[in-house]
């Protein structure tokens, strides 16, 4: 079967714009949290959250273009085109049949739908954009990128919650494994800090309320007590490895395993158990063809919820056993949760990671609960010259688990 590799990456997020910047931040240890400024939180009960206070649409999305689009789209795009032209992937070397998008969105254009409702109900219904739709609906990012590129291959999205990101890049991977495309452009974005966004999980009481910014998502630690929303989006171009080497592509990485399973527990609670996130991880280890002890590293989902990381730590237990050295980090300490897009930035500083031999720190965890015995990752014990594998994890309501094996390229 073909073999998968990573040609391309690109990235926005809290904690950097452009995949240089935040793979550099990120692996400082720079938290990208910060107080609510798009809007007035005040009643919401909430007073921070991963925002992007740097993105210019006109820059690489086009003036024009970005009028009809979500910001959510206009995220997806900037981190394509910067992955697209780190690929170096043109209509020359790579026949556009051959290409395709599997790209997603947990919620897709809240904004739109936040803006046009109340106009709507202000205005009357004839003052709903003619844009409303087409904006709003969450299969959009695939859209815009594949018209961008002229991907004439499979363009489809998946939607499932906090695991969107990591599904899409799964299923981009078999795409090629099975021979069905050369190149794929995979990833997840989001952009759901606005009022509706907040609100709502607030009510669910998922949002941490912690007021310094610098505190607010903890995971792994005893104190923690809830996630950070946060918000943009990252881009993997994945390619059949004869493709990437017959045009001289430089490779990043390469894509090994994929697992996927489905907890069929609870809408909104993981398996306290962790028994589908353990077999997702286990998925992805069969299919790279490796054994636990050989995994150097673990991104996991690590919300910094209570229920999430008690969960995926007993999850990483049943498949590494419990005195395992396998180093664990959560990179939401520093860009909070992303929800649809996670599991994509969480790939790229995955991927980025092996490649240059250090880990992403677990900021965040002060006290480590003594629930979640795993082995974190600290500015102590970052450097990683020899690793080889390690997996990202994504677990998403509705009960999604998805896991990636990745491999250092050599």
């Amino acid at each position: 079967m073909p073999r998968v590799v990573i040609t391309g990456m690109g990235a926005i997020a809290p904690n950097g714009n452009g995949v240089e910047n935040f793979v550099k931040n990120s692996l400082a240890g720079k938290i990208g949290i910060k107080k609510i400024s798009k809007f007035d939180a005040t009643d919401t009960g909430i007073t921070v959250a991963g925002e992007i206070d740097d993105f210019d649409p006109q820059a690489v999305v086009g003036k024009k273009a970005a009028r009809r689009m979500d910001l959510y789209s206009q995220y997806a795009i900037q981190s394509a085109v910067e992955a697209m032209e780190m690929a170096g992937v043109t209509e020359e070397n790579t026949t556009p049949t051959d290409l395709g998008v599997i790209y997603g969105s947990g919620i897709g254009g809240l904004t739109t739908i936040q803006e046009q409702i109340i106009k709507m109900h202000d205005k009357g219904p004839k003052r709903v954009s003619p844009m409303f739709v087409p904006m709003a609906i969450a299969n959009m990012a695939a859209g815009n990128i594949s018209i961008r590129f002229n991907a004439q291959n499979i363009s489809t999205s998946i939607v499932t919650a906090c695991a969107t990101g990591t599904n899409s890049i799964g299923e981009a991977f078999r795409q090629i494994k099975e021979g069905r495309a050369k190149v794929m452009i995979a990833g997840g974005s989001e952009a759901s800090v606005n009022e509706i966004g907040i609100a709502g999980f607030a009510a669910l009481t998922a949002l941490s309320d912690t007021t310094d910014p610098a505190n607010a998502s903890l995971p792994f630690d005893v104190h923690r007590n809830g996630f950070v929303l946060g918000e943009g989006g990252a881009t993997l171009v994945l390619e059949e490895l004869d493709h990437a080497k017959q045009r001289g592509a430089k490779i990043l990485g390469e894509v090994v395993g994929y697992g996927a399973t489905t907890d069929a527990y609870h809408i909104t609670s993981p398996d306290p158990t962790g028994k589908g996130a353990a077999r997702a991880m286990q998925e992805a280890i069969d299919e790279a063809g490796i054994k636990p002890s050989e995994v150097d590293y673990i991104n996991a989902h690590g919300t910094a919820t209570h229920a999430n990381d008690a969960g995926e730590a007993k999850a990483i237990n049943q498949v590494f056993g419990k005195d395992s050295d396998v180093r664990v980090s959560s990179t939401k300490g520093m860009t909070g949760h992303l929800l649809g897009a996670a599991g994509a930035i969480e790939a790229v500083i995955t991927v980025a990671a092996l490649e240059k031999g250090k880990l992403p720190a677990n900021i965040g965890c002060h006290e480590q609960d003594p629930e979640c015995q795993v082995n974190l990752v600290t500015t102590a014990n970052q450097a990683a010259p020899d690793a080889k594998y390690a997996i990202s994890n994504s677990f998403g309501f509705g009960g999604h688990n998805a896991v990636l094996a990745f491999r250092k390229w050599e």
